[in-house]
């Protein structure tokens, strides 16, 4: 019995040793960013990654992070080509991922949790995004910057897909006939079906939406997240609930990531999912239900 426990207390130890949260701040960086195991992923530009990063961080490309397939612009990568991606940045299965975005605006943190979710579809959950990004790391000018290049060693990354956690049209089609909420994280005039559409697209929301800009759950508008209490009351006045099946969608599932993050990883619901090919998949399919907020006389 006593062996027993002790195995149970190790095997407790262990679990929350390779458990990491979804949010850091630069000053947890810089305490940790010397740990064998930890690898900073910078997701600016590259001519802007060799004027400045955080020492010892890899540049990638956020448009790596999405591609073209099946005649829609901005969705994941067949999973193949990201673990060749992956492993060749020096990310294996064992990596603490931090994601560094610049840190602008609300849009780079919605990429950094747009990156965040793709590790987390491909079973790696040992990721976390830097709040506030790049310039909230280097704003005090306290903490150190570094130009040119660093990379990796090259590792090899084995994806564990989770299916469920990148619905299909049809899986979210099923979903909301079932009664999951979409949460639209597009604009009010996206949402109310004002501004949209390219000819291809229809303008408007899925069926039954409710609207939550995204950019309402940063500070500002920039890169860094509102407190929990702030979240918890932007919710609470859009009416999304946090513990129920919930969709979350924007034009090509950038935006509606920090939805998913803020929803799935902040607040705790689990049954909230992104859908990747959005309105961009969704508006373009004649037989699939769209709800105009506004009738516009034409």
């Amino acid at each position: 019995m006593k062996r027993l426990l002790t195995l149970l207390l190790l095997m407790a130890f262990q679990l929350d040793a390779a458990a990491v949260e979804p949010l850091v701040s630069p000053a947890w960086l810089e305490q940790n960013r010397g740990e064998p195991d930890l690898v900073l992923l910078d997701l600016q530009e590259n001519q802007n990654y060799l004027r400045f990063h955080i020492p010892g961080s890899v540049n990638t490309r956020y448009s790596q992070w999405r591609v073209e397939k099946k005649g829609h612009p901005k969705v994941m990568p067949p999973v193949p080509i990201l673990e060749k991606l992956i492993g060749s940045l020096g990310i294996g299965n064992d990596s603490h991922v931090v994601l560094i975005s610049l840190g602008a605006g609300a849009g780079d943190l919605a990429a950094a949790a747009r990156v965040y979710w793709t590790f987390k579809v491909l079973g790696h959950d040992r990721v976390s995004i830097l709040d506030g990004g790049l310039i909230g790391y280097a704003g005090k000018r306290i903490y150190p910057l570094q130009k040119g290049n660093h990379q990796q060693k090259p590792t090899t990354f084995k994806a564990d897909y989770r299916s469920r956690m990148n619905p299909t049209t049809q899986d979210v089609k099923s979903a909301i006939d079932a009664g999951a909420l979409p949460v639209d994280n597009r604009s009010r005039a996206e949402y109310l079906g004002i501004y949209g559409g390219n000819g291809k697209e229809r303008a408007g929301s899925l069926p039954k939406a409710l609207h939550l800009n995204y950019d309402w759950l940063t500070v500002n508008g920039g890169g860094r997240l509102q407190s929990i209490d702030n979240l918890q009351r932007i919710y609470d006045s859009s009416q999304v609930p946090l513990e129920s099946p919930q969709i979350n969608y924007c034009h090509t599932g950038n935006r509606a990531a920090l939805g998913w993050f803020v929803s799935h990883e902040i607040l705790g619901n689990r049954e909230a999912r992104l859908y990747d090919g959005s309105t961009q998949e969704w508006a373009i399919e004649p037989g699939l239900p769209m709800d105009q907020q506004v009738k516009l006389r034409l």
